[in-house]
Parts: C-alpha cells; structure tokens; sequence
C-alpha cells in the first residue's frame, strides 16, 4: 500500500466522524440559535400540507397527512453549508501546516555530441 491509500483511508473515516460531530453541531446548536433569530421558528416544522390527515372516531388517522416538509430540506441546506465550511477550514489549516518544497535548480546540461565534436577539433587546431 502506498501512502496515497492511507490517506484516503483515514480522510473517509475522519469525514464519517467529522460529519456526525458537524451534524450535532448543526441540528443541537446552530438550527435552536437560527430559530429563535427567525422568530421562534423551528425549521423542521415547516410543511405544506397537500392533504390534511382524516382520523376515525377514536383518533386513529385513517388517512394519513400529505405534506411537503420544506422545513427539514432548509435544515439540509444549512448543515451542507456549515459542513462545507468546517472542510474548508480544515483544509486550509491542513495545506498551512505543509511545507513548501523549493525546487532545486537544474543542473546545467552538457553539450551535445555536436558540441563536443567541434571542441574535439578545435582542441586538435590549437595542437
């Protein structure tokens, strides 16, 4: 195994655990603080109801109701961009810590079989 698999290795692993940290971070913290600056409102109750739920005489929903929930799909948006946003800061921080590896400089090339032919025979006229 090269070193490339390794780090591929270990950055899905650390993508799984950062993204449940990211993910609790969002839905436990962020998501409460947007929603009492929106007005109180909790996001992942925010529906459109196509279809409103018909229950029997004992309370049992006999049909169910049909609703686009838009409100989990904003949550969806908010945590990709704060996800996105940890991996950027991570991935900066990541290529700071990298050292830049200067270039040596090229070694100059030697002559060609042309040139050293004609110094073969400008050495052998000064002779």
């Amino acid at each position: 195994m090269t070193g490339n698999v390794i780090d591929l290795a270990i950055a899905v692993i650390l993508a799984g655990a950062i993204g449940g940290v990211v993910k609790g971070f969002v839905n436990l913290v962020m998501m409460p603080l947007i929603g009492h600056f929106a007005g109180g409102v909790d996001f992942a109750d925010m529906k459109l109801v196509l279809t409103e739920a018909v229950a029997e005489a004992e309370g049992v929903a006999a049909v169910a109701e049909n609703a686009i929930m838009y409100g989990a799909w904003i949550n969806t948006i908010i945590n990709l961009i704060i996800v996105g946003f940890v991996l950027f800061m991570i991935v900066k921080a990541y290529n700071k810590t990298k050292k830049k590896v200067e270039e040596a400089p090229a070694a100059p090339a030697g002559p060609t079989k042309d040139q050293e032919l004609l110094m073969e025979i400008r050495d052998a006229l000064k002779k």
